[in-house]
């Protein structure tokens, strides 16, 4: 089967330490074979500083599956990457940058199977002139189908817990003004398809949340719910989507609730990842929904404080490994 690709991610952060770790148990972990797009001399010298017994080998994609036994198949991208744990170097950010597409062109050419992207820390980027809001801005970007680029559609999942917020990294005071029928008709479009192709399910079942306090209450706590929300989903319905709501969010992830849905969208970020943090804060993971090419990622940071000292949690990056392993199973 052929590998999934990850990406390398930020150097300084916790990223390479968590995979790092992970390919060391790959025997014990059952781990799908995978090659890593980044820098191999910073990725041994990561290696020995965290006390791991790993060779390090720069191969091409192809060759990763028969290199995974007894090394790290690296994609080596050359460049500048030191080794400086919570200290990020500029330098290095033609590297991070690079790994990322060079991973995507592995999976869009059907080399790699999946992407697995580490934390990037975009902070670190713009020296190098990345012009993007952020990771998943950057891979639609990448990924344009005739011409035009994908919307781009963040789901978080545990288990069968799946959560879309409608809206991502705004004020809360500008939420209202950025919710309409259009956006919710789309990415309600998005979730059916993915659900559908990606995570095999015959007739999702999506969940909508109200904006305001007991959804609106009939317009006694605000009117976006009738105004906005309740015409998008009767569109919705129309094109044969299976939308319920608007429904309370404070009463709709009680899990009686939420288990009656294959995934709930939310209108905005702590809406959606509120539910998820709670239930599975070291285990949830991100998946992109709307591109053509599976990616996944933890749903963590850079987290500079833990990264070099081997403490940082396996969970979510194994988590995300292991649902862009399932959702491409058949791909030989």
């Amino acid at each position: 089967m052929k590998p999934l690709a990850i990406s390398m991610g930020e150097p300084a952060g916790i990223g390479p330490d968590i995979f790092l770790s992970l390919f060391a148990r790959r025997l014990e972990l059952a781990l799908p074979a995978f090659v890593v797009f980044g820098h191999a001399g910073f990725l041994a010298q990561r290696a020995k500083r965290l006390g791991l017994d790993i060779a390090v080998e720069a191969v091409q994609p192809a060759d990763a599956g028969a290199v995974f036994a007894r090394a790290l198949p690296v994609a080596d991208i050359a460049g500048v990457v030191p080794d400086q744990p919570g200290q990020p170097e500029p330098a290095s950010a033609r590297v991070v940058i690079a790994a990322i597409e060079e991973a995507v062109a592995s999976v869009q050419a059907g080399e790699s199977r999946a992407l697995v992207t580490a934390p990037i820390h975009k902070g670190a980027l713009y020296h190098a002139g990345f012009a993007h809001p952020g990771h998943t801005e950057f891979l639609a970007a990448l990924c344009p189908e005739g011409g035009v680029e994908p919307l781009p559609v963040m789901m978080l999942a545990h288990e069968e817990l799946r959560t879309v917020p409608l809206t991502i990294h705004v004020p809360i005071k500008d939420v209202p003004g950025l919710i309409s029928e259009e956006l919710i008709v789309e990415t309600l479009g998005v979730m059916d398809r993915d659900l559908k192709s990606r995570f095999g399910i015959a007739t999702p079942r999506i969940a909508v949340a109200g904006l305001n306090p007991h959804a609106g209450e009939g317009g006694a706590i605000g009117r976006e719910e009738i105004e906005v929300i309740i015409p998008a989903l009767e569109k919705a319905r129309a094109e044969g989507i299976v939308a319920i709501g608007p429904l309370p969010g404070d009463t709709l992830f009680f899990p009686r609730h939420w288990r009656q849905y294959d995934a709930v969208l939310a209108m905005y970020h702590d809406q959606a990842l509120i539910p998820i943090k709670t239930v599975a804060f070291d285990a949830g993971v991100n998946v992109t929904l709307g591109l053509p090419i599976v990616r996944t990622s933890p749903d963590h940071g850079t987290a500079f404080d833990l990264a070099g000292t081997g403490k940082a949690s396996t969970s979510s990056f194994l988590a995300a490994i292991a649902m862009a392993d399932k959702m491409t199973a058949g791909t030989q």
